[in-house]
């Protein structure tokens, strides 16, 4: 099999993260990329050399007139469905970046449409791959804090002030605020690392005055009695990320990357832990080749979606409609 030939959808920040990641993969080649605006696409091939890329302004034209295998999604979140769609209906396999979608409903439509089309769909929760949350994942399923009784996950970042007049404070291209965007990836680590499915939620949000919501501070009942506090403020003055889990026979603290097992009565014990080996975009090509499977399916991706949801339902938010409860 030739490399397989990948186009991006949106080319702004992150999307270099992708190309760079793309550009150290032999098994790979950016041949296509679209994006509206002419000073994105420019910045990407210059810093990147991405020379001999194809450019488009829409994504359908990428669509019909590039030969691709795969598509990266990295544009605005109320546009993923639909290029994602369009996308594995082109034939193309589809690395998304988060959230999936910005509805469970649309979320399951592009499972649906993934597995009756034979595509991979994998979503781009980078944290996955990352040792810290992999040992944090397999030590709370080996027992080794006995079992888990409490969780609390924390995101703090200056998203407010550093979005001002972007797309991100727009809700009929964000979908949402804080909780929507960078909150997603720690809605996703507080799901994947514990397995649980959430019962009830209660939330209080502000909106700092912006479009959007920007803190929101949840409190989350799981199955089999766990509790919960999910705190995502996007008015603070820089970033500072932070999880406890607590079981009936420990603790793990981590902070900033830091991690400490912590024991009733015992010195805390800091593990050593191995190298990354793999990346959203290298485990995303291997899949494509056969290597192994999706590595973060739809199928969780979905869930990330629909707590999300829950807790806007609990706040009286709708992003996308007029009315809201939200405190301003």
């Amino acid at each position: 099999m030739g490399k397989i030939r990948v186009g991006m959808i949106g080319t702004g920040g992150i999307a270099h993260w992708h190309a760079r990641q793309l550009k150290e993969l032999d098994e790979a080649e950016i041949v296509a990329i679209t994006d509206p605006s002419a000073e994105n696409r420019e910045r990407i091939i210059s810093e990147h050399q991405l020379d001999g890329v194809i450019e488009f302004t829409d994504h359908k034209e990428m669509l019909e007139n590039s030969e691709l295998d795969a598509v990266v999604i990295c544009s605005p979140h109320t546009l993923h469905f639909q290029q994602a769609m369009d996308a594995m209906n082109s034939g193309c396999h589809v690395l998304i970046e988060k959230p999936m979608a910005c509805s469970q409903k649309e979320a399951e439509q592009l499972i649906e449409k993934a597995e009756e089309l034979g595509k991979l769909l994998q979503v781009s929760y980078q944290r996955h791959f990352q040792p810290e949350f992999l040992f944090i994942r397999e030590q709370i399923a080996n027992g080794e804090i006995g079992k888990l009784t409490s969780v609390t996950a924390s995101l703090y970042q200056e998203w407010g002030q550093g979005t001002v007049g972007s797309w991100r404070q727009n809700p009929a291209l964000s979908g949402g605020g804080m909780l929507m965007d960078s909150g997603s990836h720690i809605v996703d680590v507080l799901l994947w690392t514990t397995g649980l499915s959430p019962v009830e939620v209660s939330t209080q949000m502000q909106k700092h005055q912006s479009p959007v919501e920007l803190d929101s501070f949840t409190s989350i009942r799981f199955e089999n009695g766990v509790v919960a506090g999910l705190n995502i403020v996007g008015f603070a003055p820089c970033w500072h990320e932070t999880y406890v889990f607590c079981g009936d026979n420990g603790g793990i603290f981590y902070d900033n990357g830091k991690i400490t097992i912590r024991r009733l009565g015992e010195e805390p014990i800091t593990p050593q832990l191995p190298e990354q080996t793999t990346n959203q975009d290298k485990s995303f090509i291997d899949a494509i080749l056969g290597k192994h499977e999706v590595l973060v399916p739809g199928m969780f991706a979905k869930e990330v979606v629909k707590l999300t949801e829950m807790i806007y339902k609990a706040a009286g938010y709708n992003p996308l409609g007029e009315n809201d409860k939200v405190i301003s």
